[in-house]
């Protein structure tokens, strides 16, 4: 099966998560984060305003063990009510 991805596995592979600025987005994401990367540090998440500030970004780098492990982040992050964009 052809590998299609271009990623190097392990690797960091920083995913930017925006969302309303809720006081919940923020937790929110380093347990769904924490789940697919045990050993991610929620102290690295920087966390950017938008300038009317209703909206929030979240860069989290993660430590990337294979296409599967991001893809199912992804889903995850994605479907949650809170996030309304992953990246």
């Amino acid at each position: 099966m052809a590998d299609d991805t271009l990623l190097e596995f392990p690797c960091d592979f920083p995913l930017k998560v925006m969302g309303l600025a809720d006081g919940a987005l923020a937790q929110t994401v380093l347990e769904i984060v924490t789940r697919h990367d045990p050993g991610f540090d929620g102290a690295g998440i920087e966390m950017r305003a938008s300038s009317g500030g209703k909206y929030v970004s979240l860069t989290c780098t993660v430590l990337a063990t294979s296409k599967p492990q991001l893809d199912a982040l992804y889903r995850e992050l994605s479907s949650h009510p809170l996030v309304k964009v992953v990246l």
